[in-house]
Order: C-alpha cells, then structure tokens, then sequence
C-alpha cells in the first residue's frame, strides 16, 4: 500500500510509474503519453519536486529517471510522508 505525502500531487504517482515502465525521460514526451495525461508545465516542476524528495533523479537536458527510493515508493515499501526536501 502506497501512502503519498501532502506535498505530493495527483501526477506524482503517473510520473514515477511511467519512468519505472519507460525508462529515463522528458517532461515533454511523459505529456504525449497515454498514461501521464497532464501538461507538461505541470510534469515538469512536479518532476522538480519529486528530486527534491529523492524519488527522482535529473540526468541533464531535461531528462528524468527514478531512483531506487522512487521504485520502493511504488512498491509501498518506503512512507515518503517521512522525507524531507533536500
């Protein structure tokens, strides 16, 4: 069982299960994905949030991947209600 964060947004958990299936990649191409479905505005500063937390790491050139505190997120093995911004 996942348990979000009040910093966390709707998006958060389409991003990271995204990367997880997908692999690295841009704000851009999650937005023309049938599984993110929010602009790309809005994935790109969650995306900022989300490595502020940890759970995702950029690579450069606008490129996003999740880390492992990210896949264990997923997995409902990490309370990210405990994570502090960094």
């Amino acid at each position: 069982m996942r348990f979000d964060a009040d910093w966390m947004s709707r998006a958060d958990d389409r991003i990271l299960e995204h990367l997880a299936e997908a692999g690295p990649d841009t704000p851009k191409e999650m937005a023309d994905s049938d599984r993110v479905r929010f602009s790309r505005q809005h994935i790109n500063a969650r995306c900022k949030t989300l490595v502020t937390y940890g759970l995702l790491v950029h690579l450069g050139n606008g490129i996003y991947d999740i880390t492992r505190q990210g896949e264990q997120y997923l997995a409902g093995e990490l309370d990210v209600r405990d994570l502090e911004a960094a």
